[in-house]
């Protein structure tokens, strides 16, 4: 079934939370383990426009279906970050620009390069990319929702967890574009699925990943997902269902390499 970009934009709307009670945060405020991993994703989200910016120097720019659906994605990713800054600032913690770009400047020539790396990357795929480009992003928003769901299960807040609950349902709908937009370009090329299962395959990580340190990608991931192998199979299932994807793990395999046990 197609997806409607169209019907997409139309009805996409910002996050909303303004009707939960966050003042219950403050007689069942959050521990401090889940605080740390509200911040990782926040961050993640507020840095959606960089994955934008890196994407735009892409062959993923020609694509009239991509360039649309990524100026509403990512605004409402922007939105999914002004949520959980929300959250954190009732716990005391603020979340700062300026914070953001310096964890940027960190990188230093890792984060100048990001786009000449993506550029060059799409340049030597070609039009395959993509099959690159989509499959990956499939990847990445299947163990987004996962990661909101899992935090919303395991806390039952009353006023957190239909929040989470609510991000997870927009990100539904970016796993629905990117896996229609993912099983035609990989049905239109012979060699898109061995680009694909390769580049998957080697170099995919958990979202996040590039961005902060190893151990806090590590402590999150294994926050939510440690015992958690069986979720992780059906995410893996969810991608190797794409055409010419049949047997890839790349969950179980990126899990492992963190040292994380599900």
């Amino acid at each position: 079934m197609a997806f409607n970009l169209e019907k997409f934009a139309e009805t996409s709307d910002r996050v909303r939370w303004e009707d939960l009670d966050f003042d219950t945060f403050e007689t069942q405020p959050l521990d401090e383990p889940t605080l740390r991993v509200l911040r990782y994703m926040c961050d993640v989200e507020y840095h959606t426009s960089c994955y934008l910016r890196d994407l735009l120097v892409t062959r993923s720019h020609r694509s009239e279906e991509s360039r649309g659906f990524m100026t509403t994605w990512n605004r409402e990713e922007f939105w999914h970050g002004e949520a959980l800054a929300a959250v954190l600032s009732r716990h005391g913690i603020v979340v700062d620009y300026d914070e953001l770009k310096a964890k940027r400047i960190k990188l230093g020539w890792k984060e100048a390069l990001g786009p000449t790396k993506q550029g060059t990357l799409s340049n030597l795929v070609g039009d395959d990319f993509l099959a690159v480009h989509n499959a990956w992003g499939a990847a990445n928003e299947l163990s987004a929702v996962a990661a909101y769901r899992r935090l919303a299960e395991q806390l039952e807040h009353p006023a957190l967890s239909p929040l989470l609950k609510r991000i997870a349902q927009q990100e539904t709908r970016h796993v629905a574009f990117y896996t229609t937009q993912a099983r035609m370009a990989l049905e239109r090329s012979a060699a898109a699925p061995k680009i694909v299962r390769t580049l998957m395959q080697t170099a995919w990580r958990p979202v996040g990943s590039g961005v902060m340190d190893d151990s806090e990608v590590r402590y999150v991931m294994g926050h939510l997902f440690a015992g958690q192998g069986e979720a992780l199979d059906k995410l893996d299932q969810s991608v190797a269902n794409l055409p010419g994807l049949d047997g890839l793990q790349i969950f179980r395999t990126a899990f492992a390499r963190l040292g994380v046990t599900v």
